[in-house]
């Protein structure tokens, strides 16, 4: 399943023009793809279910259904409805274990994404990154690749106590572990960040049917190229997955947008943005924390 586009989100001041590529993938050992994904403005975000054939797929669509009933499409959602649309996708995702089954989490998704939103107060639009489980956001800015999100899971823990480095964690017997998830318990504890919405930015969102198969050098090396891939940049991160063993349904999107006055030139922008195969040189990526793949100049 695939789904490339862009959406013109008008502002006060001007408008925000989004690009996505987005693909999904059963994998290779896999019979069931229990991921699924939003791509449209103003939430571009990947679930990846748990529990089992229709249970996991069921978490993650009920996931997307939720979102979408919660916030308005095209327009700018606000921190304050984002958290909405999370604690009620818990909700439903909860809802979903048989009568009797009360107390155990028969069904169960991750979720992690990026919202454009207007955080008030005059503080202006932010994209908000938000994250339950051990899918990815990545920030891209022409040359490294850096991890915003910070999995949940046994073996980030161990290397965040510095009990094992991350290299040992892609080979700990506990790596498919996750700590916290959509649907485990009554309340869920999201983590979320602010970053400013300015000028050229871009996001890769995935499931760790990628972030497992594909290193981080890797990842950067397929952003940084041109690509002639039907499906765009998320076809062929989809691919790379595939190639290094499919162990698990992958889900990657790849978002880029720029924020510019009504007076920038519509078709420079959208050329930019459409093709979603070259670097956003001036964004800023996130200081602090996560992991790095960087490409040589």
């Amino acid at each position: 399943m695939s789904a490339d586009g862009e959406d013109i989100v008008r502002l006060p001041r001007g408008s925000a023009v989004i690009a996505h590529s987005a693909q999904s993938d059963v994998g290779r050992v896999r019979s069931v793809n229990e991921d699924a994904f939003l791509a449209a403005a103003p939430v571009y975000l990947v679930a990846d279910g748990m529990g089992g054939h229709a249970r996991g797929d069921a978490a993650s669509r009920t996931v997307v259904e939720t979102f979408r009933r919660h916030l308005e499409a095209g327009r700018p959602s606000s921190p304050e409805q984002v958290l909405d649309a999370i604690h009620s996708s818990n909700e439903a995702v909860r809802a979903l274990s048989a009568e009797g089954e009360e107390g155990t989490a028969v069904a169960g998704t991750t979720l992690t994404g990026v919202a454009l939103v207007d955080a008030g107060d005059g503080a202006g639009f932010h994209w908000m990154v938000f994250n339950v489980g051990d899918s990815r956001v990545y920030s891209w800015d022409g040359r490294t690749l850096q991890q915003l999100s910070v999995d949940h899971s046994a073996v980030q823990e161990l290397v965040d106590a510095g009990l094992i480095s991350a290299e040992d964690a892609e080979r700990h017997p506990d790596r498919n572990v996750i700590t916290r998830a959509m649907g485990a318990d009554e309340v869920v504890d999201p983590d979320v960040w602010l970053i400013p919405a300015a000028g050229r930015q871009v996001f890769l969102i995935c499931s760790d049917g990628l972030s497992k198969e594909v290193d981080d050098e890797q990842l950067a090396q397929v952003l940084a190229g041109d690509t002639g891939h039907a499906a765009g940049l998320a076809g062929e991160l989809v691919d790379a997955a595939l190639e290094h063993g499919g162990r698990d349904n992958v889900t990657v999107i790849v978002v880029e947008s720029l924020l510019g006055d009504d007076d920038d030139d519509d078709e420079t922008t959208r050329d930019r943005t459409g093709s979603l195969s070259r670097a956003a040189e001036d964004t800023t990526p996130r200081t602090g924390g996560g992991q790095h793949g960087d490409v040589s100049a």
